[in-house]
């Protein structure tokens, strides 16, 4: 830690088999001086876990610069991700969080942290988010925690959990802001190039998964309805491009897509307002018109139940600070 920063003291605990990304956000967010933000700014340190050194992902080895005990003083503790799901929380390390909540320090965990915040009891009658792909796992194992699988980051009682890595950078500026306020946050935000703010709400953003079609004409009906969404495409008209019945036709699209022909369409329509909003400085009038919706409401109303956030929002956070 810097003897010339005297700002609240932010501790990452590591262990071996360290996730080494969800570490570095913490790392970068908190443990970089920064002059221009004052003497006020965080102090950083990394506690073991375990007696090192350790071994991280990527073939690294780790020392870390205290022990738990330095869990004590914390202001902000967060758990970078943990090395399996089902790989046991040591008790040291579960005591000393909870400790250190009792006492008023803030929680908070990036991915599959929110594993061992949950091992704690903490998160037990609270609502809690992790990635999509351990959710199940964790709603399943910790039963009286509200797993909410479709948003960025929660914020519950000085226990902050959020999705998937890159989900932590959003926390961990949430955090910023909540701390020293939006000038800070988006000083932090310019120099990471990242969005400056992205609610905790927004929903984390899972592409179309991919089609399974040996033949390739499913593929290419694929491609042909994305390239012209504003076409009315029914069931009908879609059995008709692939010279199949009605019934053909589902069993296949449902077979090669996972899902009914009306909801890969509606994400389609989402997917394309997606990459319009990234990309283009289009109206959300002139987007609703290209991406096949009867009118602008609709694309508001379905996007927003889809993303959890308005388009105007949405493109807000794609667009650099």
């Amino acid at each position: 830690m810097s003897a010339s920063l005297r700002g609240p003291l932010v501790v990452a605990p590591v262990y071996h088999g360290l996730c080494t990304f969800e570490f570095s956000i913490v790392a970068e967010v908190f443990g970089l001086e920064r002059p221009e933000l004052g003497a006020g700014w965080y102090r950083f340190a990394s506690v073991a876990v375990e007696p090192g050194p350790l071994r991280a992902q990527g073939g690294l080895s780790v020392q870390a610069s205290a022990d738990l005990a330095l869990m004590e003083q914390a202001d902000l503790i967060v758990v970078p991700g943990w090395r399996g799901i089902d790989e046991p929380v040591p008790l040291a390390l579960q005591q000393a969080l909870r400790r250190a909540w009792q006492r008023g320090a803030t929680l908070a965990s990036i991915c599959s942290g929110a594993f061992v915040l949950a091992a704690t009891g903490l998160l037990d009658g609270r609502r809690a988010a992790t990635h999509w792909r351990y959710a199940p796992a964790l709603a399943q194992r910790y039963p009286s925690i509200a797993v909410d699988a479709q948003v960025l980051y929660v914020e519950e009682e000085r226990l902050f959990t959020s999705a998937g890595s890159a989900a932590g950078i959003d926390l961990m500026l949430h955090l910023v802001r909540r701390d020293f306020g939006v000038k800070a946050a988006n000083s932090v935000a310019r120099r990471l190039v990242v969005a400056a703010h992205r609610s905790g709400g927004q929903a984390q953003f899972i592409e179309q998964p991919l089609v399974k079609d040996a033949s390739g004409k499913l593929a290419q009906l694929l491609d042909q309805v994305r390239a012209d969404l504003r076409r009315d495409w029914t069931v009908a008209a879609m059995a008709e491009v692939l010279a199949m019945s009605r019934r053909t036709f589902l069993r296949r699209f449902t077979a090669g897509t996972g899902m009914a022909p009306s909801a890969w369409l509606a994400q389609a329509r989402i997917e394309e307002v997606r990459r319009l909003l990234e990309s283009s400085s289009l109206r959300v009038e002139q987007i609703a018109d290209q991406a096949g919706y009867r009118s602008v409401q609709v694309l508001r109303d379905q996007f927003r139940r889809s993303m959890g956030v308005s388009p105007t929002a949405y493109r807000a956070s794609f667009t650099a600070p």
